[in-house]
């Protein structure tokens, strides 16, 4: 196989950060010798994440075997996914933001048809459903855990208590026609075709606000791995969770 050099259009500090979290994790297991040093390894989860290439390819140009560039990234998503917010931390970050944006993506994934629980009516493929919490400016706060893709938006936020946990902090929330019915804090535009004038204003203005939480999806797909997985579904909550925390690190 060919290798040839390429980049990664990350900052230094967010090599760092890896490269020290994998040194700790190295001293608690107490790990004497690997054929990568943590920096290595933490440029080989990163290339994984940010770019998208397969073990394969990777072990390739890292010279090691595929199935040690897999343990070596699956390492480095579990340290980065045990450092993920919880929800219970965003509400207390959205604290202090006038009102948080509410909107869920479907992440596609390699799943053939009868896989029926992972097919989205909505998209039309198979993938998983993250819930996603942006403050404002469209700033990624929080990424739920991943659900198969046929449950709906509002199903979803009713699962992992995101409704509860807004209306207990009071927060205000925007949010699309997907999650009417949520009550509470949640605000959704009208839906119907005969609107009203004043109604129609109000869904403008609401789109206006809610479109930049379309920041925060853009952000989760600039990572090339959440635009087609290929891993197990039961991984890629951790891998969102990892891909979180580097974004955080990285702003």
């Amino acid at each position: 196989m060919l290798v040839y050099p390429s980049s990664i259009d990350l900052s230094s500090r967010t090599l760092r950060y890896l490269t020290g979290r994998l040194a700790v994790r190295r001293g608690e297991i107490g790990t004497r010798w690997r054929r990568l040093t943590t920096g290595r390894q933490a440029l080989l989860a990163l290339a994984h994440l940010r770019c998208g290439d397969t073990y394969a390819q990777l072990a390739a140009g890292f010279g090691i075997g595929i199935a040690t560039a897999y343990r070596y990234i699956r390492e480095a998503v579990d340290v980065l996914a045990a450092l993920a917010p919880t929800l219970a931390d965003a509400m207390h970050v959205a604290r202090t933001k006038a009102f948080v944006i509410l909107d869920g993506t479907l992440l596609p994934i390699d799943r053939i048809a009868t896989d029926t629980p992972y097919y989205s009516g909505k998209h039309k493929r198979h993938g998983m459903n993250v819930q996603v919490l942006t403050d404002p400016f469209g700033r990624l706060l929080w990424a739920s855990p991943a659900l198969p893709g046929s449950t709906h938006d509002l199903t979803a936020a009713r699962t992992h208590g995101i409704i509860d946990a807004l209306t207990d902090a009071g927060l205000k929330c925007w949010a699309d026609k997907a999650y009417q019915g949520a009550d509470g804090s949640i605000r959704v535009p009208f839906r119907g075709r005969r609107l009203k004038r004043w109604q129609r204003r109000h869904n403008s203005t609401h789109a206006k606000i809610r479109c930049l939480g379309e920041q925060a999806m853009a952000t989760l797909k600039g990572w090339r791995l959440l635009r087609k997985l290929r891993c197990s579904t039961n991984r890629i909550t951790a891998v969102v969770q990892a891909v979180l925390v580097l974004h955080h690190v990285s702003t």
